[in-house]
């Protein structure tokens, strides 16, 4: 034996174990059966091909699936729809009137939409009748 060894101890080694609350809960449910009469129990997954994390893309396809739109799309639809309404005004006050919410929803339109998605506001002189 070394003699710096000599007369000390080895170090005491103590075993922790890590339980945590829900792999606790999913043991317990598992031993009382819970997942014995499951629909598919036994069978593959159905998966895409793709195997990559990607939340958005996941949200997005539980949206479609429930026909679900997002927000802003919503928004796009509303933005549109007025857009037509005002190319059959005549009436400057109602143009302007128009215009002005038309602006206002664009302007929240592209605080929550993808930058790539995002609007201009429309001038007003490119709606007002020609004199």
């Amino acid at each position: 034996m070394n003699k710096d060894n000599e007369g000390k101890k080895k170090p005491e080694v103590v075993e922790i174990q890590y339980s945590d609350l829900i792999g606790d809960i999913i043991k317990r449910a598992e031993q009382e059966g819970a997942f014995d009469n499951l629909k598919g129990k036994g069978k593959p997954l159905k998966l895409d091909g793709d195997h990559t994390y990607n939340p958005d893309r996941l949200l997005n396809k539980v949206m479609k699936d429930n026909n679900i739109l997002p927000p802003w799309i919503q928004m796009d639809k509303e933005i549109e729809r007025l857009k037509e309404e005002l190319s059959h005004y005549s009436s400057e006050y109602n143009i302007r009137k128009s215009v002005e919410k038309i602006n206002k929803k664009i302007f929240n339109y592209n605080l929550s939409c993808p930058p790539a998605a995002q609007k201009r506001k429309l001038k007003l002189e490119d709606y007002l009748p020609s004199e």
